[in-house]
Formats: C-alpha cells, structure tokens, sequence
C-alpha cells in the first residue's frame, strides 16, 4: 500500500543557519517517525536526510533561506504535522548560538554584505576589529594524555623537580616580559606555590604517579572554580589547565606529547581552550584574529587578546567551521561573525571592510598622542577605564591622559581568598609606573551585591545594586579594607595616585573612610614602612543624594568622578538590566543634565576637580554636552580615545557652553536628542562637497560594494559617528523604489540622523555597474547623505540633480573632469551650492 507524500516548505529562522547543533535538535525530532524525511534548501537546491545531522548540515541552509521538507512513508501524515508544529513553535529556539547574541542589540549586518549572500556564524564579541587569514585549529595537548599508573620510589623527587623547573621558568619569563603579560605569568607562578595546591599534589603522591597526583588536585581545585557563582572564578579553570600542563611537561619530558603549533601566514586561529600561555606563544606576526569555543570577556587569554589588538569571539564550535579549516575566512569582531566560504564578492567586501578600518585607526592615531583640546583650545582630559594592570600600558599607548578610574575589584574576584597586601602594592606600582607620572585613579573595592566573592560568604540579595556592596562593607571587613590602603598608600609613592571610595552616600561614611585612612597610615609609621602623605581622596558621585550636598562634600575630600552608568539607573530608578524597563534607561533625560549641572557647578565654585566615567564618557553624539557642562575629564574605555580626541577637536566650547544650557532646559529626552542633531547639522568645519568624498577611476564592481565604500568613507572621514545605522538608511530608501536615473546616473540619497556632517559623495566608475534598476548601467554615482534636521536641502539638491542630468553637457563635463577638484567645481558651480 503506498502512501501520499507530504510536504510543507517554510523559512529557516536561525540566526547562523542550520549548523551542528540546531541540526541535531532536528534530527532528534525525525527520528521519532518511520517515514523517510528529506529537507531541501530552495535555495541552494542541496537535499539532505532529515535523520543525518551531517547531511542537514549540508544543505548549506542559511538565515531566511526558504526550505522544503517532504515526508514519504507508513507515518508520512503524522510526521508531516507534528515536524510543521516543530519547525514554527520549537526550532526557532534551539540555536544556543542565539543566546550569545541577546545582550548584543546594537549589532546591524550591514546589507552591502547580508546581499551577497555570505556563509556567517555568529559569535560573541569579545575583542573587536576585523581580520583575515587562514582558519587553523590550535593543535593542542589535554593535561590527561599524561595519566599514568605506572609509580616508583621518585616520584616525590620528580614533584619537587618539576616543580623548581617551571617556577624558575616562570621568574625567567616574567623578567622579560612586557607589561601585557607580566600579570598574567605572574597569576600562574602564584598557582604553582600556593601551598594548598602543592599539599594537594603531595598528599595524592602517597598513592598515585606525580601524574595522576597533579591530576587529582587539578580536577579538585577546577571543580571548586567550575562551582563557583562568580563567572569570574568559573574562568579561572583555563589558568590551573595551563599551570597543571607546565608541571606535567616539566615531570615527564620523555613524552614529548606537545606539538609544536606554528603560523607560518597570516592566520585566524580557532580553539576549544587557548591557555594564556598558549596564547603567548603564538606568533603574533601571523596571528589576525581568534576564535575561542568556550571564553567569557574576563579570561586572562581574552584580556591578552584585548591587549595585544586580536580581534577575537567565542561561542563558534569546531564543529561549525570544519569545512573551512585551513582555508581563507574573514574574521568580523564588530559584527560578531566568522564568514566561511567566501565569494569573490563576500572576501571583497571584507577587503575593503578592513581597508576603511585601517584608515579610520591610522587617521584617528594621529590624535592619539596629541592633548585632548577643543578647536579653541578649551582642555578635557581624555582618561582610561582598567580593571586589571595589564591592561594600563596599552591604554597609554592608545593615547589616554591617565586612568580615570581603576577597577581593582578585579584582583578580588579571580580567586578562592583576597589578594595579600604585597601583591596588590605590586598591581597598583605596575600601573602607576606605566603612567609615567600621569594621573591614576585607583577606586577602592566596589565588590558585594551585583559582583558576588565567594570566600567572603556575602548574602544573596534580591536588589544587589542597592544592596550590601562598596564602601557598605567594608567595616564588616575592615582587615580587607585596611590591607588594601596600605597597598594604595605605598604604591603612591610611585606615581600620581588618587583614592576613590565607590557607594558614597552620607557625609558620615566619607569621614568613617578618612578616619580608617589614619589609623592606617599609623600603623604604617609604626612599622617604620614608607607611604604617600599626599594622597587624594574622592568619591564617586553615583547615588543621587550626593547630588543635593556636593557643597558639604568639597569640605571633606579632593575631587568627584560620576558614575553616569549607576548615577543614570539609580537616579531614574531604572534597572538597566532588566529588559521590561531598560527603554527608559537614558542620560539624555534632562533630570541627569541637571544632576550633572549641579554637580560640576557646585565642585568648581569650591575649586574641586570633576571628572565622569562610565559609557557616555565614549559616546560621541554627547560629548559637545560633557564639554559644555564644564567636566575637567572623561574616562572610558581605551578603543574609544583616540575617535573621542578627533572629535573634541572639531567642537567649540562657547558653543558646547550653550548647547548643555539649552539642553537643561529640555522638558524631555526627545527634546534633548533634536536638540543635538540641530546643534551638529549646524556644527561647523565640514563642506558639503570634499575631495575626500570623491573617487574617481574608482574600481567598485557592483551596488554593494559601491554602497559600502562611499558609507564607509564618511566614517572615516568623521562625517558619521555610526556608518551601519546610516547605510541601513541608504538602503532603506533604495527599497522604496532603486535610485538609478538613467543615462548611467545613480543618486542614492537618505535623510539621517546618522550623518554628523551632511555630504555629497561621488564614485565615478572605471567600469559600469548594474544597479539592479530599470535604467540600465550605472558608471557615476552621487550619494546625498543629509541630516535629517536640515528640512527639504536633500530634495532640493535632489532635484536640481535630476533637472542638470538630462543634459548631455552636464554629464559630459562631470565625466570628463580631470581630477577630484574639478569635480567638485563643476557641482558647486551648476548647483549653486
């Protein structure tokens, strides 16, 4: 008897398409059923067996590809609806890929790339930049290729050897190594002496190898961290791999079980753990980017990755990308994407992608070094955000004026007991020594409540942001607390050093604080151990009620840094973190304009410095806001220094000075943000026309590309603060009807509020190109991006275009203008612009 076929098509709704593991979740559900089950990409037109994740995998099926199933069998009806069901209600949901991706909203897949088709597995960002190279696996060794059961009468002899080899190793390396790498070398050499760790080992050499001894203790300390609620400790299990693999190599020599991994061409290297030593050991001549199975954004190796400028994601399996293995793939760490197989088309985009990066990094590191200024000369300190000393020389390098705030809670949460005195002194010197008499704002713990430490028991809290964290805790653990302005206190002497005090509320808890200070500085005196007597104190001004006694403040310590991240959730009883209310969440609310008004004005009529950090010390859109509220330094994160000094210089402070009083006058955020768009359609400094906004005998082979290019040079340029959001815009109009005008003319235009500077920009093709229109090839092209608080300018423009088009005169001069100024000439002059 045979059965109806059965069949049903549908849009594969998965965000990096079928792969390994959506594939398997699939298969699981056919497997239930007799019939035979066949999913066919429309697309590619590749078939495979529903029940073989390999063969899924293979139909090459990507986001928003239009699939068929059909079902052929006893059961063929029944499978058929419940695998419908499946496919609409359950599978959307089974990318775990997708997870890593939620917290990410701001990631846009530009359409000159998304229109070419492009095989991408997402990722998560952890290190941007983008890259290319050949993808390679790390050919790496598992501590357990060592266990054996074979023991004798040395084996506690080959422990203690082992041992002395890999600390002097160790002290070898972290003579020569940079300060990048020191903190990290340093954090093993530590694992290795704990004592714990060592009377571990030997009480497991009574009855086992040095082998499995060090195994046994390994697995028990990285079950301990793999426990942990602190993602913190969770990440430390990589470093005791890496320290157990160096004792295991040290003890058993003759296994010779390490391959030497090399790069011999520019490489993107992909593993399931990298080790920081591992990573330091890579070549980083050839070494462009990395791909980590399994790593969260505190790693040591990702903190390295940062450090050193390797564009890097996680969350991307072995799996995923088998086929690509030592082929070329384009690694995309601002849009969180490893593209595989690429067209010719796809790797163009990406050359070109990374060309624009090199030259938007080039042009903005010719401001890195430079004072942070105005274009009158008004000065603002331009500082960085660290949470760990390694991270302080490369801030330097990228141009900060100093730390603006040192997260040192990070020393706190990457282990099972707090940091001793000496070790933090020589974490606070470390960075104050790279800051080379630059100034360095060491902010005490701010551990507790939202950022849990394990080994000081801290209740669990159902509102930790308001809850028992920061200064509030620290009379209960006032040893702590003393050890760690002993450490401050000393490394002073090495540097410009100031003390913060995060969670201030009260006059009473700062005058508690300054009591503490003094008593330890007496016991420092007492010891005959030197100290900083001019130590600054601060606070951070995140809790609104400091907002109200700034003028008793000043009476009781040195300087201010507000926290706009906390200082903007408390203020607006916003929990940034909870998605039903994060919209809310916003620092252009005129409430905080005012907060911040009160703040500066109230510290500076008693002569005391203020700084901000937090995330909208980086966002360029406000800057003209933060300069003209007077703030003597913003802090952030070090990527974002050398485009925040670019910008400063295009501003004027009178100007900024009107524009933040304006703004405090706003009755709503809306208000503020057209207030800031008028304000940078109005700013100075850039012409609508360039020679920088011109190509001629340009080499653009189709829309994308053109598209791509002329966008993305107004990044460059500094026209737009985001060129992703303003290409969407141009494309969003080129969906309303194509921009293509005939006689081999193109005008694609957008109203924006993306463009900082409003543009014309002009590609005059060496080869005509379709423009997917009805008007033919296109061989010149003229993009208006225009601001969107400019009124009608960009039809008028538009129009005037169209009108001059239609004569052959026009276009003949336009295409035979000698040079880049000619062009422009002609436009000014037949334009009247």
């Amino acid at each position: 008897m045979s059965h109806p076929i059965q069949s049903f098509q549908f849009q594969c709704p998965l965000p990096n398409g079928i792969h390994a593991r959506p594939a398997t979740h699939l298969e699981k559900q056919c497997q239930q059923f007799e019939c035979q089950i066949i999913l066919t990409n429309l697309r590619t037109q590749q078939s495979g067996d529903a029940k073989s994740v390999l063969s899924l995998v293979g139909t090459d099926t990507l986001l928003n590809d239009q699939c068929e199933m059909r079902f052929e069998g006893v059961d063929s009806e029944q499978a058929c609806a419940a695998l419908q069901h499946y496919i609409e209600q359950e599978f959307p949901h089974c990318d775990e890929a997708l997870e890593t991706l939620a917290d990410e909203s701001d990631i846009i897949l530009p359409q000159s790339l998304t229109r070419l088709n492009p095989t991408l597995i997402s990722g998560k960002r952890l290190a941007t930049g983008i890259a290319q190279g050949q993808l390679s696996v790390f050919s790496q060794i598992e501590p357990e290729h060592f266990a054996t059961e074979h023991k004798d009468e040395q084996e506690e002899t080959r422990f203690t050897t082992a041992h002395q080899q890999v600390c002097h190793a160790l002290s070898q390396k972290i003579a020569n190594a940079t300060a990048q790498e020191k903190e990290i070398i340093e954090s093993h050499l530590a694992i290795v002496n704990d004592s714990a760790f060592v009377a571990g080992i030997k009480q497991h050499l009574a009855n086992h190898s040095t082998a499995n001894a060090i195994l046994a203790e390994v697995e028990r300390v990285s079950a301990q961290l793999r426990n942990a609620s602190s993602s913190y400790l969770r990440e430390r299990v990589l470093d005791i791999k890496d320290v157990a693999i160096q004792l295991l190599t040290a003890a058993y020599p003759e296994k010779n079980l390490i391959t030497e991994f090399t790069l011999n061409k520019p490489s993107v290297v992909i593993a399931n753990d990298l080790t920081p030593s591992q990573f330091l050991g890579l070549d980083r001549e050839h070494l462009q980017g990395l791909v980590l199975t399994h790593a969260g954004s505190t790693s040591h190796t990702v903190i390295l990755a940062r450090a050193f400028g390797i564009p890097t994601l996680s969350g991307i399996e072995l799996s995923d990308c088998t086929k690509a293995l030592n082929q070329t793939v384009y690694l995309d760490a601002n849009l969180g994407v490893l593209a595989v197989d690429a067209t010719p088309q796809v790797a163009q985009y990406f050359h070109r992608a990374i060309k624009l990066a090199q030259t938007q990094q080039e042009k903005q590191n010719g401001f890195a070094q430079q004072k942070a200024t105005t274009q009158d000369g008004h000065c603002i300190e331009v500082a960085a955000n660290i949470a760990c000393s390694i991270e302080a020389e490369g801030a330097f390098n990228q141009g900060a004026e100093g730390i603006g705030l040192f997260r040192t809670e990070m020393l706190f949460m990457d282990r099972s007991q707090a940091p001793d005195e000496e070790e933090q002194f020589n974490h606070y010197r470390q960075v104050l020594e790279a800051a080379n008499g630059k100034p360095v704002i060491i902010r005490t713990m701010d551990i507790g409540g939202d950022k849990p430490i394990d080994y000081l028991q801290l209740p669990e809290e159902h509102n930790p942001f308001l809850g028992y964290r920061a200064v509030r805790i620290y009379p209960q653990f006032l040893t702590l607390f003393h050890t760690q302005l002993k450490a401050i206190l000393r490394a002073a002497q090495y540097g410009k050093a100031k003390m913060m005090i995060p969670m201030i509320q009260s006059i009473e808890e700062i005058r508690w604080v300054k009591q503490q200070l003094e008593v330890v500085k007496a016991e420092l005196s007492s010891q005959g151990v030197s100290y900083s007597e001019h130590l600054e104190l601060g606070i951070m001004v995140e809790i609104p009620a400091v907002a109200f006694i700034v003028d008793q403040f000043c009476q009781e310590v040195d300087f201010f840094s507000i926290g706009s991240n906390d200082m903007t959730q408390y203020l607006l009883a916003v929990d940034r973190d909870n998605a039903q209310v994060a919209k809310l969440y916003n620092s252009l609310a005129p409430s905080f304009l005012r907060m911040l008004n009160q703040v500066v004005t109230t510290a500076h009529q008693h002569n005391k410095w203020v700084g901000l950090c937090g995330e909208l010390g980086a966002d360029a859109k406000v800057l003209p806001l933060l300069v003209g509220a007077g703030l003597d330094e913003i802090s952030m994160g070090a990527p974002k220094i050398a485009a925040t000094k670019s910008t400063l210089a295009t501003l004027d402070f009178a100007h900024c000075q009107q524009l933040f009083a304006d703004a405090c006058q706003c009755c709503t955020i809306s208000d503020v943000e057209q207030l800031l768009n008028q304000a940078s359609s109005a700013q100075p400094g850039k012409a609508l026309l360039s020679q920088d906004c011109v190509f001629k005998h340009a080499d653009f082979s189709s829309k994308e590309e053109v598209i791509q290019a002329l966008v993305g040079n107004l990044g460059v340029q500094g026209r737009c603060d985001n060129a992703y959001k303003l290409e969407e815009d141009v494309w969003a109009r080129e969906a309303v009807f194509s921009t293509g005008l005939g006689h081999g003319f193109a005008i694609p235009h957008t109203k924006s509020e993306n463009i900082r500077h409003s543009s014309i920009s002009i590609a005059h093709l060496e080869t005509p190109i379709d423009w997917q229109s009805d008007s033919g090839d296109v061989d010149f092209v003229i993009m208006l991006t225009l601001n969107k608080d400019q009124g009608d300018q960009h039809m008028r423009i538009f129009s005037s275009l169209a009108r001059k088009l239609i004569h052959q005169s026009f276009r003949d001069m336009l295409r035979d203008a000698d040079n880049e100024a000619e062009v422009i000439r002609i436009l000014e002059q037949e334009l009247a612009l």
